[in-house]
Protein backbone atom coordinates (compact mmCIF):
# COMPACT_ATOMS: atom_id res chain seq x y z
CA UNK A 1 0.00 0.00 0.00
CA UNK A 2 1.10 3.37 -1.16
CA UNK A 3 1.85 6.28 1.39
CA UNK A 4 1.97 9.52 0.77
CA UNK A 5 4.22 11.52 3.62
CA UNK A 6 4.94 15.29 3.72
CA UNK A 7 7.90 16.82 5.21
CA UNK A 8 6.16 18.95 7.52
CA UNK A 9 9.00 21.78 7.73
CA UNK A 10 9.60 22.11 3.73
CA UNK A 11 5.90 22.30 2.89
CA UNK A 12 4.88 25.70 1.74
CA UNK A 13 1.07 25.21 1.29
CA UNK A 14 0.96 26.27 -2.32
CA UNK A 15 -1.49 23.83 -3.18
CA UNK A 16 -0.06 22.58 -6.72
CA UNK A 17 0.09 19.02 -4.98
CA UNK A 18 -3.72 19.29 -4.51
CA UNK A 19 -4.69 20.25 -8.27
CA UNK A 20 -2.07 17.21 -9.41
CA UNK A 21 -3.80 14.13 -7.55
CA UNK A 22 -5.97 12.01 -9.63
CA UNK A 23 -7.96 10.98 -6.67
CA UNK A 24 -8.42 14.39 -5.05
CA UNK A 25 -7.19 12.99 -1.56
CA UNK A 26 -5.27 15.82 -1.04
CA UNK A 27 -5.68 19.30 0.95
CA UNK A 28 -4.28 22.07 2.93
CA UNK A 29 -4.72 21.00 6.88
CA UNK A 30 -5.49 24.17 9.00
CA UNK A 31 -4.48 22.85 12.47
CA UNK A 32 -0.95 23.65 12.62
CA UNK A 33 1.09 26.00 10.92
CA UNK A 34 5.06 24.97 10.00
CA UNK A 35 8.02 27.02 11.56
CA UNK A 36 8.02 29.29 8.10
CA UNK A 37 4.30 30.00 9.20
CA UNK A 38 2.38 27.67 6.55
CA UNK A 39 -0.41 25.96 6.97
CA UNK A 40 1.06 22.46 5.09
CA UNK A 41 -0.44 19.43 2.30
CA UNK A 42 -2.15 16.70 3.97
CA UNK A 43 -3.20 13.32 2.47
CA UNK A 44 -6.74 12.84 3.61
CA UNK A 45 -7.23 9.26 3.15
CA UNK A 46 -4.23 7.49 3.08
CA UNK A 47 -6.11 3.99 1.99
CA UNK A 48 -7.09 5.37 -1.48
CA UNK A 49 -3.90 6.34 -2.34
CA UNK A 50 -2.26 4.61 -5.39
CA UNK A 51 1.22 6.20 -5.07
CA UNK A 52 1.67 7.65 -8.56
CA UNK A 53 3.30 10.26 -7.34
CA UNK A 54 2.09 13.42 -9.58
CA UNK A 55 1.68 15.07 -5.89
CA UNK A 56 5.19 14.66 -5.43
CA UNK A 57 6.43 15.75 -8.97
CA UNK A 58 4.54 18.77 -8.97
CA UNK A 59 5.93 19.80 -5.30
CA UNK A 60 8.68 23.00 -6.11
CA UNK A 61 9.97 22.35 -2.62
CA UNK A 62 10.38 18.57 -3.04
CA UNK A 63 8.28 18.02 0.36
CA UNK A 64 6.38 14.98 -0.44
CA UNK A 65 7.90 11.84 -0.60
CA UNK A 66 5.76 8.34 -1.80
CA UNK A 67 6.40 5.34 0.24
CA UNK A 68 4.97 2.03 -1.13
Amino acid sequence: MAKMEVLFEKCEGCGLCITACPKKIVSIQKEKRNRLGHFTAQCTDQEACIGCAMCAMMCPECAIRIEK
